[in-house]
């Protein structure tokens, strides 16, 4: 096949050519969203699911569908090492400004802008990576006490008085949002907790791995009534092939059914490893329609590229006990599986493997399905795992 007409994405964050299965999850945010925006009440969106599911695909759609219906949308992904009160400012001041150019909201907007230049003025000490400047004065009084928690909820309140004053909404929408800090997470819920009591037209829908349920559960008791989580898995076998066959036969290039089947079987669903695999038959293939033989060899060249990059790149990351953990997880199959048998696989006993355990749910890598359970957060890294740590010299002393 022509490689400059390969239709398939694989990368990060990239959409596919066909997002497929997914029109569900879409209509759920969809009506979340302008429920929010007339004064409806509506829960916030927490989206999770694995690695590879294509939650921020999906963030992003819901996010360009949302900005075509008038919502302001602040859009941040939560890194691991930056405040979120460093990564919300900035972004905040943006929607703000844009709020102030409608008549009705300008004078709301432009208090809710003084009340954002108190709050990075008095936060700015305890987060020392806020650095934004601001043409207006704070307002005394207003989100400046220092306390994280009280000064994001006036932040927002003045935030959905203006959006509220102009026919608007606010809408935040946070990637990645295992990584945001408990202690700033909890002040996130509990503005938000408070911007819909008064059923102001500020919102969030967010993504993230699924421990993120458990930790916004520790964070604030009332989360789960606070926000909806969608789980996004792998799609249905109908939903996975029709993600392969559709954007091919748009380009002329049939796929016989036996090689869409194993595709499937190959990639579990997986979003991003069908559109690795679709990439790689494409280039492999030779005449339409494309025979499972292709598919065989598209396999082969698939599974190398994710080992050098898509699971590399979380693999050395790790410290070396923290490899020997995931290895010995991935002795045991796909999982989840009981700390205690990870343990029993190492020698060890399970306390002295707790902080380990700890690091690599921080990390993102594993998480815990229930109490004592273990898993991978990424599909197929226990066959990565045997792959790159063949034979039994992990299992050397310690």
């Amino acid at each position: 096949m022509d490689p400059i007409r390969n239709p398939f994405a694989p990368g990060a964050g990239m959409p596919p050519p066909e997002l497929a299965g997914r029109d569900e999850m879409l209509r759920q945010a969809h009506i979340a969203l302008q429920r929010t925006m007339i004064g409806r009440p509506s829960k916030s969106l927490i989206m999770v699911g694995l690695r590879g599911v294509g939650k921020t695909v999906l963030l992003d759609r819901i996010r360009e569908d949302a900005e075509g219906t008038g919502i302001l949308a602040v859009r941040i992904e939560a890194p691991e090492d930056r405040s979120l009160p460093a990564i919300l400012a900035p972004l905040l001041r943006t929607a703000l400004l844009q709020l102030s150019r409608r008549e009705a909201a300008r004078a709301l907007a432009q208090r809710a802008l003084r009340g954002l230049a108190g709050f990075v003025t008095a936060l700015r000490v305890t987060y020392q990576d806020i650095a934004v400047t601001w043409e207006l004065d704070p307002e005394p009084g207003l989100a400046d006490n220092g306390d994280l928690e009280i000064d994001l909820q006036d932040l927002l309140e003045a935030v959905g008085d203006a959006a509220k004053a102009g026919e608007g909404c606010v809408a935040l929408f946070i990637d990645e949002i295992q990584y945001v800090q408990e202690d700033q997470l909890a002040a996130l819920i509990t503005a938000l907790h408070r911007t819909s009591q008064r059923q102001l037209p500020v919102t969030m829908v967010g993504a993230g791995l699924p421990q993120v349920r458990g930790r916004m559960g520790h964070a604030k008791s009332y989360a789960e009534r606070l926000f909806d989580f969608p789980v996004v898995g792998p799609l249905s076998p109908e939903d996975a092939k029709h993600a392969i066959a559709k954007p091919a036969n748009d380009e002329g290039v049939e796929i016989e059914d036996r090689a869409l089947d194993e595709i499937v079987s190959q990639t579990k669903g997986y979003p991003y490893f069908l559109q690795e695999w679709g990439k790689h038959l494409w280039d492999v293939a030779e005449v339409s329609p494309i025979s499972v033989s292709s598919v065989h060899l598209a396999s082969e060249v698939a599974i190398a590229d994710l080992d050098a990059s898509f699971f590399r790149v979380r693999f050395d990351r790790q410290t070396p006990l923290e490899k020997r953990y995931m290895r010995a997880m991935a002795e045991l199959g796909a999982g989840p599986h009981r700390s205690g048998d990870i343990a029993n696989v190492l020698d060890r006993h399970v306390t002295s493997l707790a902080p380990t355990r700890s690091k690599l749910i921080n990390k993102g890598m594993i998480w815990s399905p229930s109490h004592g359970d273990t898993a991978f957060t990424v599909p197929m890294f226990d066959e990565f795992m045997r792959r790159v740590m063949p034979g039994e010299t992990w299992k050397s002393p310690w």
